[in-house]
């Protein structure tokens, strides 16, 4: 039996995810609501009658984006509740370029007060997941959460991750003092 029309959840989850291509590609002052309707194939006022603004369509792509990220790291400490496995789990998100390069933007967008709010949140509700996944002593949680951020800097970058750029000798140096299960962060699923 074929399907008919997607249902509004169905569709703004088509919009976030053709948001999130957008956001990517242009950022948040650099993307329009019709950037993202031309992505989903709809029609700019079917992308603001159901998010009603640009600014909210971003931070519900925010959302998103750190939804996904613990998502991973649940999954990963359903193996094995451990920072390694988790750091593992993060080090394969570089592969999702478009949804990394969305926390970067939220991260440079974050002078925006409604933007800044959202992100201080989901980054706070990542730090708390990492805890209660592996117990962590909160120095752990501090060191995790700066690699991973310095790994999307470079995943920014094509310095590391699919399709990274040859290493370049201060990358060589850099990369080895990265906890071992990170020191290889285009391997994917081969470092499990």
């Amino acid at each position: 039996m074929a399907r008919g029309r997607m249902t509004a959840a169905e569709r703004g989850d088509q919009l976030v995810a053709a948001a999130v291509t957008a956001f990517a590609a242009g950022g948040y002052a650099g993307t329009s609501t019709d950037d993202v309707a031309r992505r989903a194939g709809v029609s700019q006022a079917y992308v603001v009658r159901l998010f009603g603004s640009k600014q909210r369509l971003f931070l519900a792509t925010l959302r998103h984006a750190a939804d996904r990220i613990e998502q991973r790291f649940r999954a990963a400490a359903a193996d094995e509740p451990t920072l390694a496995r988790l750091g593992v789990a993060y080090a394969d998100l570089l592969a999702e370029r478009d949804l990394l390069a969305v926390v970067l933007h939220g991260s440079a967008a974050s002078a925006d007060p409604e933007v800044g709010a959202v992100m201080r949140a989901e980054f706070g509700r990542i730090a708390m997941a990492i805890r209660e996944l592996t117990a962590a002593t909160p120095d752990q949680v501090r060191e995790f959460l700066a690699d991973g951020m310095l790994l999307t800097l470079l995943g920014s970058m094509r310095a590391v991750g699919p399709g990274a750029e040859p290493p370049q000798p201060w990358l060589v140096e850099l990369l080895a003092t990265f906890p071992e299960y990170l020191r290889d962060p285009s391997a994917g699923d081969s470092r499990r």
